[in-house]
Formats: structure tokens, sequence, C-alpha cells
């Protein structure tokens, strides 16, 4: 009689995304307050001992979850000319493989209370900001603004939404229909 082989061990990188990930997921769809380290561990498959140990408590983990920094590198990671299309791609390949869009915190601001402020002002300013800073021109503070509610709004519609014929497209489709109205704002 053998014994069965153990589970395969996560590295400690993998471990902590999918601790960041099941924390996302969560503060997307229930308040700050609500969320306890059981319940994260449980969504990312870990113990919540594990999660101390990566992260020192939940409100040292929330901090990370509610910076917008890495999502806004990978957002604007291509040419000012490209850019509108990369980013429509970016929210639709997020929505569609990951059931996830990092951007999409923000709706959930005001169910957060104090920390709502702090996704706020980082969404402004690791987002908003970031992206404003790359265009030329005029308004491009307005711009920027108006480009990544455009985003935030396809977001809604693909992820909470949930529009059909939207969905049924390809992402290519969707791209090539939608980026134009994003890529205007970013280079008039």
């Amino acid at each position: 009689m053998s014994t069965p082989a153990p589970a395969p061990r996560r590295d400690a990188e993998t471990s902590k995304l999918a601790i960041l990930r099941a924390a996302r997921y969560l503060l997307a769809r229930r308040p700050h307050a609500d969320i306890t380290l059981k319940d994260v561990a449980e969504r990312a498959g870990v113990s919540p001992p594990l999660i101390v140990k990566y992260f020192g408590n939940k409100n040292a983990l929330f901090a990370g979850v509610m910076s917008f920094e890495t999502d806004a590198s990978a957002l604007l990671d291509a040419p000012l000319g490209e850019l509108g299309a990369h980013m429509v791609r970016h929210i639709l390949e997020g929505q569609r493989e990951r059931g996830v869009d990092p951007l999409l915190r923000i709706a959930f601001a005001p169910l957060h209370g104090q920390d709502g402020d702090v996704l706020r002002v980082n969404f402004r300013t690791q987002v908003v900001d970031h992206l404003a800073l790359r265009l030329a021109g005029p308004d491009a503070g307005l711009r920027a603004e108006l480009a990544v509610a455009q985003l935030v709004g396809l977001g809604v519609m693909y992820g909470i939404a949930r529009g059909p014929e939207l969905r049924a497209r390809a992402i290519e489709d969707v791209v090539r229909r939608f980026a134009p109205t994003v890529q205007v704002l970013l280079t008039p």
C-alpha cells in the first residue's frame, strides 16, 4: 500500500500573489471591515498564519491591496500611439482570463469608509496622474480622467453588468471598436 503523494508546495511568490488576488477579489465585493484573514486564506488556498508571515497583519495586507502601482504599470505599458488599444485589451484580458479587473476596486471605494479615501487617492495618483504625465497638449489631466473613465466603464459593463453582447465578442473585435474612443483622448 503506497502513501499518497503530498500536495505540491507553492513557492513564496506564488502564495503571495494568490493572497493578494484573494484580498482584491474580496475587497471588490465586501467592505474592508467585514473581511477576515480567514476569508482571504480560504479564497487563496493558504492558512491564515501564512498571510501573517508574509504581510504582518490585515492592515498591512490591505495597504498593498489598496495600491494601484503594479496594476498601473501593466495598464500603461505601451507606447503612447498604441496605448488605447493596449489598455482596452488589458482590461478585457484581465476580466476574461483572470476574472479580475484591478481598476474596478475603485468602484467599490464608497463601501470602505476611510479606507475608501485611501483607494481614491491611490487611484488618482498612481493611475490617473501617472497617465496624465504621459500626455502632451492641453487638458492632459482631464483627458486622462476621461480615458480612465471609459476603461472603468468598460470593466463595469464586462465584469459587473456582464453585458452579453460584449462578453460574446472576441477581445480583438472589442479592441478594434473601442480603443479609438480611448486613443483620441490620449493623442488628440
